[in-house]
């Protein structure tokens, strides 16, 4: 998954549970900015702010290993 992607999905499940830029930035610690950034992409977040997104949004990673 790129980043792309990555940020496709926040945006996605931020929407779909009727939630601002603004609440998940304030939940975060990020600015609306930096969100928006992340959202379209364009800011590559630490895996703790991503892990705070998640948290907020009822999301969870999974790793899953793959073989060469």
């Amino acid at each position: 998954m790129t980043i792309e992607e990555l940020g496709q999905k926040i945006k996605g499940r931020r929407s779909t549970l009727s939630i601002s830029q603004r609440q998940l930035a304030d939940y975060t610690g990020l600015s609306v900015v930096t969100l928006s950034q992340i959202e379209s992409g364009k800011a590559n977040p630490s895996f703790e702010t991503l892990n705070e997104i998640f948290h907020f949004l009822s999301l969870e990673f999974l790793v899953i290993p793959y073989i060469r």
